[in-house]
């Protein structure tokens, strides 16, 4: 008879978890680090496209990339 896998068994995930734009602020205010308007409206803008991670972070290199 085969082994049957458990469906209970402990699976190790990556760890990390979202804690929001919100809580980030808070936590990067108590650090004395505050968004710009211009970032403000770099992540909605990020958001309203539904860009990736990826592709936020490459936004943000190039905005801060010299000509």
């Amino acid at each position: 008879m085969s082994k049957s896998k458990r469906s209970g068994s402990k699976v190790k995930k990556k760890g990390g978890f979202v804690i929001g734009r919100d809580n980030f602020g808070k936590i990067s205010a108590v650090e004395g680090i505050r968004l710009t308007p211009i970032m403000k409206k770099r992540a909605s803008d990020a958001e309203r496209k539904g860009l990736s991670a990826e592709e936020y972070r490459q936004t943000i290199v190039r905005s801060y990339r010299k000509a």
